[in-house]
């Protein structure tokens, strides 16, 4: 079956890439952003990657995904490519952001534009303006779900939840795909981590991110509330954090570690007990998106469940 196939390729790359990344040093060193004390091999994202385009593109030639979705997804190679070299030499803040913008333009591309924004009581169809909206909200997923890849497991949990939650909902068979080709990663970044996932993976899993809910929501306008709400943990923490990081009159460019998962880590949480909450969380963000038909009321009950978490987190480790 191709999805063992894939899973079982997935962990075999991932393997060899730490024992390359072992052989030649190739280790993420501790910085002021670190939950890791000591130097790991990173790249593992190579493997995610590789996995999943050769999977996307059998079921492209299967005919078992759409045309466009299949277009837009195949884009996230450019992310991965820039990524990579980005995680072997540092490139500027500008080119990796005009790289950024390069996808996200050609993503809105390939699906044919952001159709409309369905806010419940009423709805915006001016294209320019949803499609600005969609553009950078693309940019967004990508740069977020890099903020929150810190911690043991944190950032592929979340992929295969996504992943499964999708399937669930959506029944595309590009999330088995997913699924496969972050969970044979996962396996050796689980706590404590033999291998990071790098940029090359937290980028390309933000940027899929963002192509599956704005091609559902192109489907039906209310499924792009069910995907912020299935995406909630990740774009919660990350927004507020910068909220409250500009509140503050912090340096936003500068690297810090007062993200959720970061501060229950300083509180003395492992990094697997970290990553299971935020599973149980998740468990509860698509129990609210599968039991409650109105989305609006999802919604709502979906930032309050998010707000107390955070409550919660605070409680554990102040944000300072």
């Amino acid at each position: 079956m191709i999805y063992i196939f894939l899973f079982l390729l997935s962990f075999a790359l991932t393997y060899f890439i730490k024992e390359h990344a072992i052989k030649n040093s190739l280790l993420a060193e501790v910085n002021e952003r670190s939950s890791h004390t000591t130097p790991v091999p990173h790249g593992g994202g190579i493997a995610i990657a590789l996995t999943w385009f050769l999977g996307l593109t059998y079921l492209f030639f299967s005919q078992e995904i759409n045309q466009n979705l299949y277009y837009a997804l195949m884009t996230g190679i450019i992310i991965s490519v820039i990524s990579y070299i980005d995680d072997r030499v540092e490139l500027s803040a500008k080119f990796r952001l005009g790289a950024q913008a390069l996808v996200a333009f050609l993503g809105l591309y390939f699906l044919g534009g952001f159709e409309k924004l369905d806010l419940f009581f009423f709805a915006i169809d001016n294209q320019l303006i949803i499609n600005l909206f969609a553009f950078f909200m693309i940019i967004w997923f990508i740069n977020l779900y890099n903020f929150l890849d810190g911690i043991d497991g944190y950032a592929g949990s979340e992929a295969i939840f996504l992943g499964v939650a999708g399937y669930i909902l959506f029944g595309g068979l590009h999330f088995l795909i997913l699924i496969a080709a972050v969970l044979g990663f996962l396996i050796w970044n689980w706590h404590k981590a033999k291998i990071f996932m790098g940029d090359v993976g937290s980028t390309l899993l933000g940027y899929n991110v963002a192509i599956f809910t704005l091609y559902y929501a192109n489907e039906v306008s209310t499924n792009f509330w069910i995907w912020v709400i299935l995406f909630g943990l990740f774009w919660f923490d990350a927004t507020l954090t910068l909220f409250r990081r500009y509140r503050n009159k912090e340096k936003l460019s500068q690297a810090h570690k007062k993200h959720a998962y970061q501060r229950l880590t300083q509180g003395g949480w492992s990094h697997s007990k970290v990553v299971i909450y935020s599973i149980g969380v998740n468990f509860v963000l698509f129990g609210l998106v599968y039991f409650i038909p109105n989305k609006f009321i999802a919604l709502i009950f979906a930032v309050v469940v998010l707000y107390v978490t955070i409550k919660f987190v605070d409680s554990k480790k102040g944000f300072i």
